[in-house]
Formats: structure tokens, C-alpha cells, sequence
């Protein structure tokens, strides 16, 4: 029987991912970069015991969740193509982006 495995020093935590779902768990965003077509909707599950929030970098960003308890949600329609970066205001180490793509 043979087993495969990624080559030692791979990681494909950088990768964007295409999915609708962003986990927030671990204080780190998961995937922390998420590819997405314009006009798809993103949830973000919050799925730590501490509060997190969602929150657009850039002046005028479009992200801009309440603070999210355990299991709480927060979600946005994305409608024009271009990168988001978003930060948790709690926790200004965890970041994220997403991508978006005509």
C-alpha cells in the first residue's frame, strides 16, 4: 500500500481557497486568504470561546462586523471584483483577505 504526503516544508496555508465559508478558530482566520466570484455572499463562523470581529483594513472597506461570540456569524455579499484585507479589531494579529474575481 502506498501513502501519499506533501513534500516536507509544503504549506498550503498561503493557497486561496474557493469557498464561501471563512472559520475563525485558534485566533487565526480560516482559510486565512479565500478566492470568491463577485456577487458571492461569505460567512465568517466565529468558533473560539473569545469575541472576534470582521473588519475591512482600509478606510471605507466594506467589512464591518460586531464583535462575534462563540458560534456567532457574520456575513457580506461581495459585488465588485478586487482584494479585501480585513483584520480582527479584538486580536489585530489575525488577518485575512478575500479575492474577488469577475
Amino acid at each position: 500500500m502506498t501513502m501519499s504526503t506533501s513534500p516536507p516544508g509544503r504549506s498550503t496555508a498561503a493557497t486561496p481557497v474557493a469557498a464561501d465559508t471563512v472559520a475563525i478558530k485558534n485566533f487565526a482566520f480560516s482559510p486565512a486568504t479565500l478566492r470568491v466570484k463577485a456577487g458571492t455572499t461569505v460567512t465568517w463562523t466565529n468558533q473560539d470561546t473569545d469575541a472576534h470581529t470582521v473588519t475591512s483594513t482600509g478606510p471605507g472597506g466594506p467589512l464591518h462586523s460586531p464583535a462575534l461570540a462563540t458560534h456567532g456569524t457574520y456575513t457580506h455579499t461581495f459585488t465588485k471584483p478586487g482584494s479585501y484585507a480585513y483584520v480582527c479589531t479584538i486580536h489585530p494579529f489575525m488577518t485575512g483577505t478575500v479575492e474577488v474575481t469577475s
